[in-house]
């Protein structure tokens, strides 16, 4: 049997079969791949060259730099400038609207990038699961998780957005907070028992939160799932709230502030790139 994600060609042989010099036909003139659109590529062209313009450029100097003729340049900016990748002013042709949402998704997928490639490295660095999550707009988010067969995450039993008084990342996402804010997230989210090591209420949640030493690990111990302990750094950049969070099983409880201290000076030496991309 064939793995499905194997493909596998079979070639057979064919006998040749004796033909007549009057009946091979002649080979076809060598093509472009069936697959490329002229157009497309034409019009890819135009747009790349209008970005190198800051200040516009009109067509007649477009055409001349992307080698199309004149009158299938101004064909293509109007239906450019027509779908809104392209604006006209004063003869000009300036990137549009379209275009900068290109570029702005674009921009974003690589922050993105960043993050998830920073937390896949600490996973395998570290040997286990890592996490990225951040405060916005009063909830709890988890952003992106990092795990592998051998390192699996802590599963969401509970939503972790109802339940932050018990794990490591809303409590240290809580702790980046004022008072106000925290009480305000506990009037929604009250404080509930997921297990026996659960804090109990939110007048002791909120004396540990003023606990708790400003960049300092946050560690929890079997307080939202039995047989997992988490530990989770703060990041604190501009008005965000955000943190990396690490999970151990119980058992092996000895390595989680070794781990979660490598985590945090990891994360030193790349805060300048997370620091751009933890809005992602």
């Amino acid at each position: 049997m064939v793995p499905a994600d194997t493909a596998t060609v079979h070639l057979h042989a064919v006998p040749a079969q004796p033909r007549s010099a009057a009946s091979v036909p002649p080979l076809p003139p060598a093509a472009a791949p069936a697959t490329l659109i002229g157009s497309v590529q034409r019009a890819m062209r135009l747009l790349e060259t209008v970005a190198r313009h800051e200040y516009g450029a009109p067509a007649k100097q477009l055409a001349r730099e992307t080698g199309l003729a004149l009158p299938t340049t101004y064909h293509l900016l109007r239906t450019l400038v027509h779908e809104g990748y392209l604006r006209r002013d004063k003869g000009l042709f300036f990137l549009g609207e379209a275009a900068d949402r290109l570029s702005s998704s674009g921009a974003r997928q690589k922050r993105r990038s960043t993050v998830v490639d920073a937390l896949g490295h600490w996973r395998d660095t570290l040997g286990v699961p890592v996490y990225y999550a951040v405060y916005r707009e009063g909830e709890i988010e988890i952003m992106c998780v990092s795990d592998s067969p051998g390192t699996p995450a802590v599963e969401e039993w509970a939503g972790f957005r109802e339940t932050g008084h018990a794990h490591a990342i809303g409590q240290c996402l809580l702790s980046q907070l004022d008072e106000e804010a925290r009480r305000d997230h506990l009037d929604r989210y009250p404080v509930q028992a997921l297990t026996p090591y659960t804090v109990r209420d939110s007048h002791s949640l909120l004396r540990r939160l003023e606990r708790i030493r400003r960049m300092e690990p946050v560690t929890e111990r079997q307080e939202y799932a039995l047989g997992a302990v988490c530990a989770a750094i703060p990041l604190t950049l501009g008005s965000t709230a955000a943190t990396i969070a690490i999970s151990l099983p119980a058992h092996q409880e000895h390595r989680l502030l070794p781990a979660a201290r490598q985590l945090q000076a990891e994360i030193g030496r790349m805060l300048g790139s997370l620091a751009l991309s933890i809005s992602m």
